[in-house]
């Protein structure tokens, strides 16, 4: 018998994932019964109820369910029109600037890690032989463990590098089974994951970043809660540095020094 998720359990979810994460669950009643009515099947629990009130007592087990209640589609190489702009103007702007060669980018919101991937990789290409006269780690976060555990292990289907130049799968990726090919050593010590939950208060970074990514992120989310991370973000940026969201997202309506660029392209003025 199919699981039905009660409108007093769907509203005690949603406003506990609103609140804890920023995802705007509003009228997405059938996305969240369809999510996790075989992950409740498959765990053993007879009904919706008993599963939020297990889930919001158990750190670990909220974890998986923010996982399957968050969509993590990417691919390598993805909106690829950000790491060209990357290459041709945010990186010759800063180059010149970073005295101690410590370029510091920020994949928010990273997923599985292929844009934290193709990030490292694009600045190998950019430096070349100079790469090892600078720190170009990527830090790269998540609020999925699931997804994390996942990029750490940087085993991909083929089909998720169709957009990668010939010479980067030649050159980053060795074969890992039938399919299946793994980011080499190199690219994967130049990529630091950790578990990050966007929506606390403050961010408490040591030192300022150039160059931050958080794309198709905030489209779960409503307009505070982007305006309030936006403005964290802004807080977090060098003079300069440059903000890229999602080709679908926009700070548009949202109040922000962020100076419009080009489409999901901002600057920190």
């Amino acid at each position: 018998m199919a699981h039905k998720l009660e409108q007093r359990d769907f509203h005690r979810l949603k406003d506990h994932i609103k609140q804890r994460y920023g995802i705007n669950l509003e009228k997405k009643i059938t996305l969240v019964e369809g999510r996790l009515a075989n992950l409740i099947s498959h765990r053993g629990f007879p009904d919706f109820t008993t599963y939020i009130d297990y889930a919001l007592a158990h750190p670990e087990e909220e974890a998986l369910l923010v996982s399957r209640l968050s969509t993590n589609f990417t691919y390598f190489m993805r909106e690829e029109q950000h790491y060209g702009f990357m290459v041709e103007r945010a990186l010759p702007e800063w180059i010149p600037r970073i005295k101690d060669r410590d370029l510091r980018i920020w994949s928010a919101g990273c997923s599985s890690g292929e844009e934290a991937y193709t990030i490292a990789m694009t600045l190998n290409e950019y430096f070349g032989a100079q790469k090892a006269q600078w720190d170009t780690t990527v830090l790269a976060t998540d609020i999925s463990e699931r997804v994390l555990h996942m990029a750490k292990q940087a085993v991909y289907p083929a089909d998720e590098m169709r957009n990668l130049p010939e010479s980067y799968k030649k050159h980053y990726f060795h074969p890992a089974g039938e399919g299946v090919f793994q980011v080499t050593k190199s690219v994967r010590d130049d990529v630091v994951f950790g578990n990050f939950n966007l929506m606390q208060p403050t961010f408490s970074f040591r030192r300022r970043f150039h160059i931050i990514f958080c794309r198709n992120v905030m489209i779960y989310f409503d307009n505070p809660t982007k305006e309030n991370l936006v403005n964290k973000f802004y807080d977090c940026l060098h003079p300069g540095g440059y903000l890229f969201v999602g080709m679908s997202e926009t700070l548009s309506g949202i109040r922000s020094d962020f100076q419009y660029v080009k489409p999901a392209i901002y600057r920190r003025g």
